[in-house]
């Protein structure tokens, strides 16, 4: 049963499921655009990650602080289109293989950078949202 306004579950994994085929197709289509190099920074994923970031910070301005949008949009945007884009899993998988494949300083420095930049991502998607819609009526 759903409280007041919210919509059925069975619409939300609807949108969900179609979210994700897109922000996965969209994630993997990045991938064969700009292929990794053995031992190379994987620059495809971290890109991903980080827009995938700057995007979410971007939404929970939109959905939380400002209000009034359709309520499937955060299931729809959030956990589907860019749950399926951003791919931190992957992002584990190739820090294991670059330090197992002595590539340890490559290897570390996509470790620490990744979350370092994807946090400040949302923190610039987050003022963007802010900056474009201050005096705007809720």
């Amino acid at each position: 049963m759903t409280q007041q306004g919210e919509p059925p579950l069975r619409r939300v994994l609807a949108v969900v499921a179609a979210g994700g085929v897109l922000g996965s197709a969209a994630r993997h289509a990045l991938e064969v655009a700009w292929p990794t190099s053995s031992g190379g920074f994987p620059a495809a994923t971290f890109v991903t990650n980080v827009v995938g970031a700057m995007l979410l910070g971007a939404l929970m301005v939109v959905v939380v602080e400002r209000g009034g949008a359709h309520p499937l949009l955060r299931p729809f945007l959030g956990v589907g289109v860019l749950g399926g884009f951003t791919t931190f899993s992957t992002y584990a998988v190739q820090t294991t293989v670059l330090v197992d494949a002595d590539h340890a300083l490559v290897g570390l420095g996509y470790l620490l950078l990744t979350p370092v930049v994807a946090v400040a991502a949302v923190g610039v998607g987050m003022a963007a949202v802010r900056r474009a819609t201050r005096g705007t009526a809720r």
